[in-house]
């Protein structure tokens, strides 16, 4: 049984199911004022991004919540397994093709509450996409969204995605804020990409549809933290390998912060970053990082965005 198949957060009591929990006695290390960094990035392929170096980059940020999307692999590549020892690890892993596709991986310093792996359903319950993370004042998405396809071949199965997710999404805002980040597979304004004409209706990620079920899941009471704090300005997370779009600056911004709206309130900005960007398996790929200061009696935020994200609630 996943997590979505259930309203209440109890663990699996099946050791091979899709949750997991974390009981500890005394102060956990989340519960009195400290500051936590999240640092999101849709590797195109965890094994490939480390002989490239690009784990070098996340460690050197010194994360507390690592979220790597589009993993590709069935577990923690070895030779790169004592760089993150000091994170516990929790990797969703796609069953369709031996892990060549998909996959996510959650890394914490502070082990999570629960975890929970997965979308409930047989089009998405062995696709590793997903990952829920419960902390002591939030929860914590992670995903990898499904790709509507060229065509939009898979339109009708991402519409089944957005309607379980925004209920669940949902339930877990009643009970604590949600931060909602990855790779959400949709630009949703016309300043989200760089050539929207072309692509309305016809490429995957600019759909009327698509672009509706992120309207809706912002109407449902939270915040792009992108978008809220830049207003109309355009920039990319994501360019093709084809026709030199990266030096073109041919993008799509596809990669994003949401969160809850009763934490937004506490968003402003701070010094830069040094933005981070890898060409890995043929695709440039540019690292987003959200910080975190939980606060005994509330949640702050602090935000920069260059081309990556940067955010300290």
């Amino acid at each position: 049984m996943s997590f979505f198949d259930s309203k209440k957060r109890k663990v699996d009591s099946d050791p091979s199911g899709d949750s997991e929990s974390s009981k500890e006695n005394g102060v956990r290390g989340d519960e009195e004022e400290r500051e936590w960094k999240i640092f999101c990035w849709n590797v195109a392929g965890l094994r490939a991004c480390a002989k490239k170096g690009g784990h070098k980059s996340i460690l050197a940020e010194a994360a507390d919540l690592i979220f790597l999307g589009e993993i590709k692999c069935n577990e923690w590549p070895v030779d790169i397994g004592t760089d993150f020892k000091d994170y516990h690890k929790t990797l969703a892993i796609s069953q369709k093709n031996k892990g060549g596709y998909a996959g996510v991986a959650l890394l914490s310093k502070i082990k999570p509450l629960n975890v929970w792996k997965g979308i409930d359903g047989e089009l998405f319950s062995d696709e590793g996409r997903l990952i829920i993370a419960e902390f002591t004042r939030f929860y914590f998405i992670g995903a990898y969204v499904p790709n509507s396809g060229r065509g939009l071949v898979n339109l009708e199965s991402r519409g089944k995605w957005e309607e379980l997710f925004l209920k669940k999404i949902k339930e877990l805002d009643e009970k604590k804020p949600v931060i909602y980040a990855g790779d959400l597979n949709v630009a949703h304004n016309e300043i989200d990409l760089a050539n929207p004409e072309s692509n309305r209706n016809k490429t995957a990620g600019f759909t009327d549809q698509e672009r509706g079920w992120f309207t809706r899941l912002l109407a449902a009471g939270f915040k792009d933290t992108y978008r809220e704090l830049h207003g109309d300005k355009q920039e990319y997370t994501f360019w093709s390998y084809m026709g030199n779009a990266r030096s073109k600056n041919i993008g799509w911004r596809l990669d994003y912060y949401v969160v809850s709206e009763r934490i937004f309130d506490k968003v402003s900005e701070f010094p830069a970053h040094s933005v981070v960007s890898l060409f890995v398996g043929g695709v440039s790929t540019t690292v987003t990082m959200l910080s975190i200061l939980a606060k005994t009696s509330n949640i702050q935020i602090v935000s920069n965005i260059n081309i990556l994200t940067s955010i300290l609630i």
